[in-house]
């Protein structure tokens, strides 16, 4: 269960509405009038809160869960313990999500401008606008409305925020261009120079950063993520990307829509990930390369090539992912065989 300390439970919810919520449908047997307070883990759920299964693993602790109400799949519901009302979902995970934003909405946050903030007089915010203590906003930036500045994140000049966004606490935005409702965590930084240089015996001469970084609708960028400004181009985020923390995002990249791309993942200068494309935790993609629609890249693997659409890669360097199990079966039996020797 939530600590009451840092998150206020809505509700109760009768079982009915929490079926709408999610749009899933009551087990046989279950009460529609039922009224829960909570969400909770199949293992801590009391009767009068909702829990969920979408893994198969866990079917035994869901077996024995003294939870009053679970959002499963059609093809487990009776596997279910007695007494326990059902919420059948084809995607149980989304429909237990949709409950738990029902019990625990987004928080919004007072508008207004903190006495310790520094707010540029040639800024923009619209109406609805929170900007915490110390945060600076640069000169000409824009902020859209309802859009919350956390506590010592830095606008930088120009800058634009589209509606509904959160920027996190010390995060810090420059030469960028952000859609509505996007979410940046702590320590983000985003439209810093890209690391461009002309090298020879002489050193390295820096090559001016002249792009920006454009970010659309629907984006979450996670804690302490780097994302580069283009040096000519822009470096884009499409619609709808996910990005995990500690992810390093170069200078000219593209990312189509709905990208997820998991921690420490660091892609480099000019590379095109197109729509969909999923990145394991620690995956390396080298510069100016393609990645088709769809495409999966395992965790930890070095991509070094373009990859068609649809292709599941892994391994370093990445070869198709069923290619790569061989390689690794084949390397565990070697070391086996020498080992016995």
């Amino acid at each position: 269960m939530a600590d009451p300390r840092f998150f206020k439970a809505k509700g109760p919810f009768p079982l009915s509405r929490l079926a709408e919520i999610a749009g899933a449908t009551l087990g046989p047997g279950a009460d529609p009038n039922a009224e829960f307070t909570d969400v909770a883990a199949l293992e801590d759920a009391g009767t009068a809160q909702v829990s969920f299964l979408d893994n198969r693993r866990y079917l035994a602790a869901f077996a024995k869960s003294q939870a009053g109400a679970c959002v499963v799949h059609p093809d487990i519901a009776d596997r279910a313990p007695p007494g326990m009302a059902l919420l059948l979902s084809e995607a149980p995970y989304k429909a237990y999500a949709l409950i738990a934003r029902a019990f625990y909405p987004a928080e919004i946050a007072e508008p207004g401008i903190h006495r310790m903030a520094n707010v540029d007089p040639t800024a923009q915010l619209a109406e609805g606008v929170s900007v915490e203590a110390s945060a600076v906003i640069g000169p000409r930036a824009e902020i859209g409305p309802r859009s919350r500045i956390g506590a010592n994140a830095v606008i930088g000049a120009g800058v634009v925020i589209g509606s509904d966004c959160i920027v996190g606490v010390n995060a810090s935005l420059a030469c960028c261009i952000v859609g509505a409702r996007v979410m940046i965590y702590p320590g983000v930084r985003i439209g810093q120079d890209g690391f461009g240089f002309a090298s020879d015996r002489a050193g390295h001469t820096k090559v001016p950063q002249l792009g920006r970084v454009l970010i659309g609708d629907d984006v979450e960028i996670g804690a302490n993520t780097c994302i580069d400004r283009g040096s000519a181009s822009d470096t884009v985020i499409g619609d709808g990307c996910m990005i995990d923390n500690l992810v390093q995002i170069g200078h000219n990249v593209r990312l189509g829509r709905g990208c997820v791309l998991v921690s420490q993942v660091g892609i480099s200068g000019s590379t095109h990930l197109e729509d969909y494309v999923m990145v394991g935790g620690q995956g390396g993609l080298a510069g100016h390369l393609r990645v088709g629609a769809g495409a999966k890249v395992a965790a930890q693997s070095g991509v070094h090539r373009n990859i068609p659409a649809g292709e599941a890669v892994g391994g370093s360097p990445a070869v198709p992912v069923e290619e790569w199990r061989r390689q690794v079966a084949v390397l565990r039996r070697l070391a086996k065989r020498k080992a016995s020797e």
